[in-house]
């Protein structure tokens, strides 16, 4: 069955114009009386574990390891790897302080390898070793 228009009846069209700035209105009125939720940074707290230094500490530029003759290797003068160790644990773990030292100074954690002439040069590899253990990036070679 299909509906008849009378003759003389007007169609109702509803204006969408006024509707759409109604929406707008009520949409920038919400957003401007809306609070803002606290981020979880904007909560103060300490965490455990950070100290605050009254002095400023500078750790030295670089780390200088020496791989004398023997293939002893002696950092800042101090003997870390006797001639027959590869595994090199003590002088991983002063890296790894090292490493972590610089970076909460915000500094480049750098070392110097001056191996001696006669050195061979697995001893060598191991000392590179025992850097990319401690996760060290850079890592130069002393000249002369």
């Amino acid at each position: 069955m299909r509906r008849r228009r009378r003759s003389g009846q007007q169609v109702v069209e509803m204006q969408m114009g006024p509707m759409i700035d109604m929406v707008f209105l009520l949409l920038v009125f919400f957003m401007v009386t809306a609070r803002p939720v606290a981020q979880e940074s904007d909560l103060s707290m300490t965490l455990p574990g950070s100290v605050s230094q009254d002095e400023v500490v500078d750790p030295p530029d670089d780390q200088r390891l020496v791989i004398d003759a023997r293939g002893a290797v002696v950092l800042n003068e101090l003997e870390l790897g006797a001639p027959g160790d590869t595994e090199l644990g003590a002088l991983v773990s002063t890296l790894m302080r090292f490493r972590k030292a610089a970076e909460s100074n915000g500094a480049d954690a750098l070392v110097t390898i001056d191996p001696a002439d006669s050195v061979a040069h697995q001893r060598v590899m191991d000392v590179l070793n025992a850097c990319a253990k401690a996760e060290l990036h850079q890592v130069t070679f002393a000249g002369g």
